[in-house]
């Protein structure tokens, strides 16, 4: 149940809240920057020689394209041998023909020992012979798996030797060529998305906590070609700036016409203006 103290409280939080977002709002906007959606730099795992650059600074690129190739022909080499290894059961079979003759091999010897034809310690030597064969048809299979997992890790590791685009974007910059030795995580290729664009607006605290994803905001982009472009609100931060008393807020605007990130703009939210 609740009170109506605390009615009255929620209530009288809600006046000053009101009193802020007006005291807040501006017919200029909020000043902020533009930002790729997605900006990412991409590096080797492991030490190597560039073999070959496929694209270059400005060209477009589709999600799982390759981009930069190590030399990996030893490691292709390898490939085809642990492959082979891992498509083989001769042992296997070997063990399987060796288990079977000693199991015949048992059986001849029991009919033979209820005649009084073999010994017991010649069953008993059978026997043991029947179950060192079943455990070498064992680890003929286990090492078998083994082959078949050694041959999964170095195809995996065969294709760390690529880097291939996780996005959808353009090629901004390539720190390596051809023909360059590479360290361990050492900067190869930057990949970018500039559509859409991702602006992180800095809002008074009082406007950014009646705000909610999917309301609509203007970005009012700079000259030359000044024009204003209707973005979304995708995320409203958690914890506030308590230095600024601003609560961080992400705008995605369309970007059809591939305006470069990085430019300053004017964000207006209509639910506050004038």
């Amino acid at each position: 149940m609740i009170s109506k103290k605390s009615s009255v409280g929620s209530w009288l939080i809600c006046v000053v809240a009101l009193i802020a977002l007006k005291a807040a709002s501006s017919d200029a906007g909020i000043k902020a920057i533009t930002n790729p959606m997605a900006d990412i730099t991409l590096s080797f795992v492991q030490p190597g020689c560039i073999a070959k650059v496929y694209f270059k600074e400005g060209d477009s690129v589709k999600a799982g394209q390759v981009l930069v190739q190590q030399d990996d022909a030893a490691e292709k080499a390898q490939l085809g041998q642990l492959e082979a290894a891992s498509q083989d059961t001769t042992q296997i079979q070997a063990s399987e023909a060796s288990l079977a003759q000693r199991r015949v091999d048992l059986k001849k010897l029991e009919r033979a020992a209820e005649r009084n034809a073999a010994t017991e310690l010649e069953v008993e030597h059978a026997k043991l012979s029947v179950k060192m064969a079943e455990l070498s048809l064992q680890l003929a299979k286990f090492e078998h798996e083994q082959a078949k997992r050694k041959y999964i890790e170095a195809k995996i590791q065969l294709e760390k030797m690529s880097l291939k685009s996780p996005i959808d974007g353009r090629i901004e910059t390539i720190h390596m060529e051809a023909g360059e030795s590479v360290n361990v995580l050492a900067d190869v290729v930057r990949v970018v998305q500039i559509d859409p664009l991702w602006i992180d607006v800095p809002v008074p605290l009082a406007m950014a906590m009646v705000m909610g994803r999917g309301k609509t905001v203007k970005v009012e982009f700079p000259d030359p070609g000044k024009v204003s472009i209707e973005g979304s609100i995708i995320y409203v931060a958690a914890v506030a700036d308590a230095a600024s008393s601003t609560l961080r807020v992400r705008i995605e605007v369309p970007n059809k016409s591939n305006r470069p990130a990085g430019e300053h703009v004017e964000v207006v939210f209509p639910m506050f203006r004038k």
